[in-house]
């Protein structure tokens, strides 16, 4: 059972006036600067990182044998 088009009008007028529009818009600006932050770590990854970090578990398997 999927809500209706009413139901879901309802629900955002709601929140509207429960929390206001400038609230709301606000933490859709936090929200977008939560997933640009993401994706630039993402993107920053660089392969010289986990070139080192493979090197250092080779290294330790190499002594475990």
């Amino acid at each position: 059972m999927f809500p209706g088009f009413w139901q879901i009008a309802i629900v955002v007028v709601l929140v509207v006036l429960l929390f206001g529009r400038g609230k709301i818009s606000s933490l859709m600006g936090d929200v977008a600067k939560g997933i640009k932050s993401f994706k630039k770590g993402l993107s920053d990854e660089t392969p010289d990182d986990t070139d080192s970090v493979d090197k250092t578990d080779d290294h330790e398997n190499s002594n475990k044998n």
